[in-house]
């Protein structure tokens, strides 16, 4: 997908907050400094239009950015590990929550997962609840460029059995320095969106 513009709309911190209109949109979620910015960033062609940092839990809103006028890409809160209070990591797997079932905009889900690790317990989760709840998925598996070609490839089969996905739905393997996956992912959204 050719960008040609891309602006921040607001952050909201509940449904009751997210945009008007009928606009699709597209999330992203992982947990935690899993990197959801930096693939944003780089998906979008754009160094820094999402805040990227090495503390878990820097999102703690629902970040909406629109993509060409046409839709909107949805940055989440992590899940999982944060340098923030219980009670935050609570409120926020609400919202989270609310927003994933109550918004009837909502075409489609990136879940993104650290190829350097099994899938944790809280992607799994995640994946079943969509998948329960209807949510088209599919899995990025992040930091591509920090293992070898071989090494990632195991790493893909991994996520794959892990996370027991469909032969026809294999994780993207996604690296925001080379940029690879990119068009992958793009060819994916397209297809929710239109």
């Amino acid at each position: 997908m050719k960008i040609t513009t891309v602006e921040f709309v607001t952050s909201a911190d509940g449904l009751h907050n997210c945009p008007d209109g009928d606009l699709p949109e597209v999330a992203l979620a992982g947990r935690s400094n899993v990197g959801k910015s930096s693939l944003f960033n780089t998906l979008v062609g754009r160094k820094k239009l999402a805040r990227t940092s090495n503390t878990p839990g820097r999102t703690q809103l629902i970040n909406y950015f629109l993509v060409n006028g046409f839709f909107h890409l949805v940055d989440l809160p992590g899940y999982g590990f944060a340098r923030v209070p219980f009670q935050v990591r609570r409120q926020w797997g609400k919202m989270i929550e609310k927003y994933l079932t109550g918004r009837s905009q909502l075409r489609g889900l990136l879940l993104l997962v650290d190829i350097r690790h099994k899938p944790t317990a809280g992607d799994k989760l995640m994946l079943e609840w969509l998948n329960f709840n209807g949510i088209p998925v599919a899995v990025a598996a992040v930091k591509a460029d920090k293992l070898s070609r071989s090494r990632a490839l195991q790493s893909l089969k991994v996520i794959q059995t892990e996370l027991e996905l469909a032969r026809d739905n294999p994780p993207v393997l996604f690296s925001s320095v080379t940029g690879q996956g990119k068009e992958d992912l793009w060819a994916v959204i397209e297809k929710w969106i239109n």
